[in-house]
């Protein structure tokens, strides 16, 4: 790596620490600590156990819309190897540097033991974030339509999901015709995972014995998952924390009830990427004898950007 590409890397990782720690401050400005202590102390095991397995379900059919992606550029790996990489690059997710993420670990690895071109990978990870987001608007645009409060007319609602959707179907259609082959696949495995992460979060409000409606909460909830792209640090934790508050005051809701709505998914999700680490101790089990460095993917990806 050279001098400006080492630069570059420094100043985008003072960059996520910033936006991070001032996410974190903005929040500790905002919320009692005492509130949420007491939260925490009263809520129900049972349906924090019953979030953990929808959250669990939803990374198992994300590995498996990922390698459907895969196969349509010629990469035929199994169900259970894939796996096994989607769980370090989950792993990797919180801690990789750089704005690497999980996803140009993946992408990195694959190019090296599998001889496949890093742009052909690029694309079919590119496209199964891009399935997910496309998920994830769908599913909070039929949030929409049930508050009210908003008063946007349904038909307005319905029509933008109808026309964003058939405007993305055509660009593939257009440019990226392979992917389309396996469109309806994909993007009901989307669906569900998108799904599974919503009823994580509705058992987790049930763990707080919450009895009000859902959808707001439900709402902002959703709308925090897009702050994965922002780049940050440890998994975006802060940024999350921000919208769930924010949104709170903006719909009138309970704003420590959000932000801890956003902690508890935050910790599960942790909790179920820490077992990539066995893979980092076994790297024989996906066929390497070492995983490689940050340092070598970035300079990778860097090299192909």
């Amino acid at each position: 790596m050279g001098q400006k590409e080492r630069y570059w890397s420094i100043i985008k990782n003072i960059f996520k620490i910033g936006i991070t720690i001032t996410a974190i401050f903005w929040i500790s400005r905002t919320i009692s600590y005492k509130n949420l202590q007491e939260a925490i102390e009263n809520c129900k095991p049972l349906y924090i156990f019953i979030a953990l397995f929808c959250y669990i379900a939803s990374q198992i059919i994300a590995s498996s819309r990922l390698n459907t992606f895969l196969k349509i550029i010629g990469l035929n790996l199994t169900e259970r190897y894939n796996l096994r990489l989607y769980q370090v690059g989950l792993l990797y997710n919180f801690f990789l540097p750089g704005g690497i993420g999980g996803d140009g670990y993946k992408v990195y690895f694959l190019k090296k033991n599998h001889q496949i071109k890093t742009r052909r990978v690029l694309s079919a990870v590119f496209f199964d974030r891009l399935s997910g987001i496309w998920a994830l608007s769908i599913i909070t645009g039929f949030l929409i339509i049930f508050m009210p409060r908003f008063a946007i007319p349904n038909t307005i609602t319905i029509s933008v999901l109808f026309v964003g959707t058939a405007t993305y179907i055509y660009l593939l259609r257009l440019f990226f015709r392979d992917f389309l082959s396996k469109f309806i696949t994909t993007h009901l495995k989307a669906l569900m995972v998108q799904g599974f992460q919503t009823l994580s979060a509705i058992a987790i409000l049930y763990s707080l014995s919450f009895d009000g409606k859902f959808s707001p909460y439900l709402l902002i909830f959703l709308l925090s998952q897009l702050v994965a792209i922002v780049p940050s640090i440890l998994g975006g934790v802060g940024l999350r924390e921000s919208i769930m508050s924010f949104g709170a005051v903006y719909l009138n809701l309970d704003p420590h009830l959000a932000v801890l709505l956003s902690l508890t998914f935050y910790i599960i999700s942790f909790t179920v990427a820490t077992s990539g680490i066995y893979y980092i101790f076994r790297p024989q089990r996906l066929g390497a004898n070492k995983l490689p460095s940050a340092s070598e993917v970035e300079k990778e990806l860097h090299h192909n950007a």
